[in-house]
């Protein structure tokens, strides 16, 4: 029997990619239709036509429409050309030397039965590969991403290999790496979010955002069969369609909610996983008694705590709510404090200096950014927060009730009924009110309170983030049979 001949494949490949799409102003930019000598193999797209442009008359509305052809066709050839060539998403671009990946110039070993490969191909002795993109636009997609990739650590250790990159920041071209940069500026000017999160979702174009531009790529060359494209969705109630890409091999949402957004988006039910939302595997182990963790933090060990936070960015009334804590946590009656107060400020240091040099009448701790919030929460009773999928999802982990200040438009909107409908928590934006309704909880409603804690535990999803990569694992296996080289006689 003639020596089997090694066909070597592309040894650049991955054996898992992971999207975290983002909400951002890059993430709102549809894949553009081309002129059909420029569409990638296989790809489609779904036009239709604006009522507003089929409104002008016949010359005028041609003359346009074939303008912005043009325009559309040239900025999708310069997308794929900076996605395809100069900014190609593999292992090589993160800094993974081709030696990782390549075999010995000796040759791979065959696994052979009576002096044959089993099943025709070669299996390879290597460590798997997770390639995880976001966006770092606030601070839930990176977490999400590192909560993934610390549960794959957990649960398989050497077994995979797990990067986490900024799909816009690392590998797009000038102006779209700029992009994220502007989620800040837009988010605290509600108008122009607005405008920019409903007047980007697909209307000329129904196609799935820029994101999804490696999972196109990757079908034109063949890779989807090899390699394994899933979407993590990150928002718990209303999402933008840019979510959604039929591709995909599994879309995890972490709603019920989502995942009808997902079938309505053309998925198909074998692609949706109903799992939660990822949180950092900490969240899942026992933490210390309450009382050493306000002993760490400075805190009044008896005290009932509330958690004031606004997001990795510090955003949001905080100032303003945390003055109208000061106020009413102290009982004027009883000349004595019924509750304290930890304020989490994120990257925002000018706020910090300004809650560290005000004169409280009650216990308050300010801090910046931290990194161990599972002990945050677990010193306090209860949470202030704006309307974060991710600050929400770990807070029910907690058994806190949450009241929600705040929410970015669009994508956020419907965590407010998703706490409120479910009996976690409460809504409002005056400062006053909620420092009213934090006092209420600390005294007179307290059964209320008790009642929401337990509401939170039960809809909480603690095991999300395992759910996940084990189900990523049984994909990984069931198309282990498919490596980087295979073999023909």
């Amino acid at each position: 029997m003639p020596p089997s001949s090694i066909c070597q494949e592309p040894t650049n490949l991955h054996d898992l990619c992971c999207l975290l799409p983002f909400d951002s102003l890059v993430a709102r930019f549809p894949f553009f239709p081309i002129a059909s000598s420029s569409v990638p193999l296989n790809s489609t797209y779904l036009y239709r036509r604006s009522p507003s442009l089929a409104a002008l008359p016949g010359r005028a509305s041609s003359s346009l429409s074939s303008k912005l052809n043009r325009l559309w066709s040239e900025f999708n050839r310069f997308s794929r050309i900076h996605c395809e060539r100069r900014a190609s998403i593999g292992f090589a671009s993160l800094g993974v030397s081709g030696g990782e990946i390549r075999l010995d110039d000796e040759g791979p070993s065959v696994v052979e039965e009576d002096g044959a490969p089993v099943n025709g191909v070669v299996e390879c002795e290597r460590s798997k590969k997770v390639l995880i993109l976001m966006s770092d636009t606030g601070g839930g997609h990176r977490a999400s991403a590192e909560a993934i990739k610390a549960a794959f650590n957990q649960e398989f250790g050497e077994e995979y290999q797990v990067f986490v990159t900024d799909l816009w920041t690392d590998h797009t071209p000038w102006p779209f790496n700029q992009l994220p940069r502007s989620y800040n500026f837009l988010v605290k000017h509600g108008a122009l979010w607005k405008m920019t999160y409903y007047g980007s979702a697909p209307r000329l174009v129904h196609q799935p955002h820029f994101a999804a531009t490696s999972t196109l790529i990757a079908r034109a060359k063949g890779l989807l069969k090899k390699i394994i494209f899933t979407t993590v969705v990150t928002d718990l109630s209303t999402c933008h369609p840019t979510w959604f890409h039929r591709l995909v091999t599994r879309c995890y949402c972490p709603s019920t909610e989502v995942a009808k957004r997902a079938l309505k988006a053309g998925l198909q039910p074998s692609q949706i996983k109903v799992y939660g939302l990822p949180v950092r595997p900490s969240f899942v182990k026992p933490i210390r008694p309450k009382v050493e963790l306000r002993r760490d933090l400075g805190m009044d060990e008896d005290l009932p705590a509330v958690l004031l936070m606004g997001g990795g960015e510090g955003m949001g009334p905080i100032e303003a709510t945390a003055r109208a804590l000061g106020d009413s946590l102290y009982s004027e009656n009883l000349g004595e404090h019924i509750g304290q107060i930890l304020i989490i400020c994120g990257r925002n240091r000018k706020l910090a200096n300004r809650l560290q040099s005000i004169d409280w009448k009650v216990p308050v701790q300010v801090k910046g950014f931290v990194t161990k919030m599972e002990e945050c929460m677990g010193a306090c009773d209860c949470i202030i927060t704006k309307a974060g999928p991710g600050t929400i999802a770990e807070a029910m982990i907690r058994g806190l009730p949450i009241i929600l200040n705040d929410y970015i438009a669009g994508q956020e909107v419907g965590n407010v009924p998703f706490v409120v409908d479910n009996g976690c928590g409460k809504f409002s934006k005056s400062p006053k009110e909620i420092a009213k309704i934090v006092a209420e909880w600390f005294g007179p409603k307290s059964d209320e309170f008790r009642a929401m804690s337990q509401n939170a535990l039960k809809l909480a999803r603690p095991d999300a983030v395992f759910k996940i990569v084990h189900d990523l694992h049984e994909l990984v296996r069931e198309r282990s049979l498919v490596p980087q080289y295979s073999c023909a006689a």
